[in-house]
């Protein structure tokens, strides 16, 4: 055990480590800056989401510290994957029949078990990543990957298509664009041949445009809702609607510009005091820009982007195709996740309500993205293990 442990030690990531901390700490002194008050508004302590994400954090500790050191490998095991797909489809089901959060999100995505909410989403893009690196990395063993083609892996396209038409029946339209792109990436991480991709992609896009119309028939009224046509209309021309549906991404703008290159300095924001709506969730970067400026701003990106940067480089300095398509997938899924969190702040898309990683408010988010934080990092282990067997 000893012996185990020390070789954990010398060869822990630390740089991915240590920003991973960085950004989780950061965001928790940015939630209390900006909720202290929505909290004071809603007849809460001054600190209610800071304890909260506080709790949140220690708990995802706990599940960082057994992705990193519970072997990857072991996501290829069929068992494992079939517990991972059991487990979030019986989810997605409990959702689409119990699921809360219609009135107050736009999104019918919580599932509420004695006072804690829990939101599948978020665990159904990690099985997406372990589920599709397995199910490839199994089917290589028995043919190589050069000369797979889509019919040899229709159990993931069939997962795909489940979890797409659950978490869309939800109306998460960001959960789905997000789970659609790490199915891509992925895929062409695996190393198959670039015209099967392109067929993969093909088949990806038919189905889910079969699914699209089947769920727009079933549930056209809940999905088209005239909040989220708001949200496409203002992102548009967002001052045209500046009393509606523009409200936000406006005072997004105000936040942003009023912070210049330093900021007006840490809690001292004027659009967290009621003009910018829950601005610990998804427009935690508006608040982090006009107190901290450009500088502050920098400072996250940067973080953001070493650890994105840091899982395609494990993906391309390692020869195991599982690990290749596993540092891909969560590499992938903190960018996109990022960039549509960022790109409706900015207004380059609508906005969809996508947290930003680590530093925006939610359990469900942090928790799951620590888990394959402490994933990626047990990939990095294996890399710089293989690099001194050459």
């Amino acid at each position: 055990m000893r012996k185990y442990i020390s070789y954990y030690i010398r060869n822990f990531d630390y740089p991915l480590f240590f920003v991973f901390v960085f950004l989780c700490l950061f965001g928790l002194v940015m939630i209390y800056s900006s909720s202290i008050m929505v909290a004071i508004r809603e007849g809460r302590p001054p600190d209610y989401y800071y304890q909260k994400q506080l709790t949140n954090l220690i708990i995802a500790f706990f599940a960082f510290i057994i992705g990193a050191f519970f072997p990857y490998k072991h996501y290829s095991n069929k068992k494992i994957m079939i517990l991972m797909v059991t487990v979030t489809i019986i989810l997605m089901f409990w959702i689409f029949f119990f699921g809360t959060g219609q009135v107050e999100t736009g999104s019918q995505s919580w599932i509420n078990i004695a006072g804690m909410s829990f939101q599948p989403s978020e665990l159904a893009k990690l099985t997406i990543i372990l589920y599709f690196a397995g199910a490839f990395y199994r089917k290589s063993l028995k043919t190589p990957m050069v000369d797979l083609q889509p019919n040899h892996i229709i159990y993931p396209i069939i997962v795909w298509i489940l979890i797409i038409f659950f978490v869309g029946s939800e109306t998460d339209i960001g959960a789905v664009l997000i789970i659609s792109g790490i199915a891509v990436a992925v895929v062409a991480a695996s190393g198959i041949r670039i015209r099967t991709f392109l067929k993969f992609f093909t088949v990806l896009a038919v189905f889910g445009g079969v699914v699209v119309g089947f769920l727009l028939l079933l549930k056209g009224d809940d999905i088209l809702t005239p909040n989220r046509m708001g949200r496409i209309k203002a992102f548009l021309n967002p001052f045209e609607y500046e009393q509606g549906s523009g409200h936000q991404i406006i005072q997004g703008y105000i936040a942003i510009g009023s912070g210049g290159l330093e900021g007006v300095g840490l809690g001292q924001s004027i659009q967290k005091l009621g003009y910018l709506p829950e601005p610990q969730t998804d427009f935690i970067m508006a608040i982090i820009a006009e107190e901290l400026g450009l500088l502050g701003v920098i400072i996250v990106l940067g973080a953001l982007g070493f650890i994105v940067c840091r899982g395609i480089i494990i993906s391309l300095q390692t020869k195991d195709s599982l690990a290749r398509m596993i540092a891909a997938g969560i590499a992938s899924w903190i960018a996109i996740q990022s960039f549509i969190n960022l790109g409706g702040l900015s207004g380059l898309i609508p906005l969809t309500g996508v947290t930003l990683p680590f530093v925006s408010y939610g359990g469900s988010s942090i928790l799951v993205l620590s888990f394959a934080m402490g994933i990626l990092i047990n990939v990095s282990m294996y890399v710089k293990l293989e690099k001194k067997k050459l």
